[in-house]
């Protein structure tokens, strides 16, 4: 049968836990109204719910990698998007 997807992170909570990192870097985490909260950021429900993220450069797609949570995919996007 079909998994069910990993379960949405609890957005300010998650987000508060995990972004020293993006803090330290001094990075911005774009927000979104999409399902994971952030923009370029998606979750792979055949990839054991693994978030996936991607930058647009020049009108093409580049991917940045899987994470294991949205908010290191998150991170990866701020530092593509500069």
């Amino acid at each position: 049968g079909a998994e069910e997807p990993a379960p949405p992170e609890e957005g300010a909570a998650a987000a508060a836990a995990e972004t020293p990192v993006a803090v330290a870097e001094g990075l911005c985490l774009h927000l979104s109204s999409c399902s994971t909260g952030y923009k370029g950021v998606s979750s792979g429900y055949k990839d054991n719910g693994r978030f996936h993220a991607q930058h647009s450069v020049g009108g093409r797609n580049v991917p940045l990698g899987r994470f294991d949570t949205a908010v290191e995919a998150a991170v990866a996007y701020a530092r593509a998007a500069g």
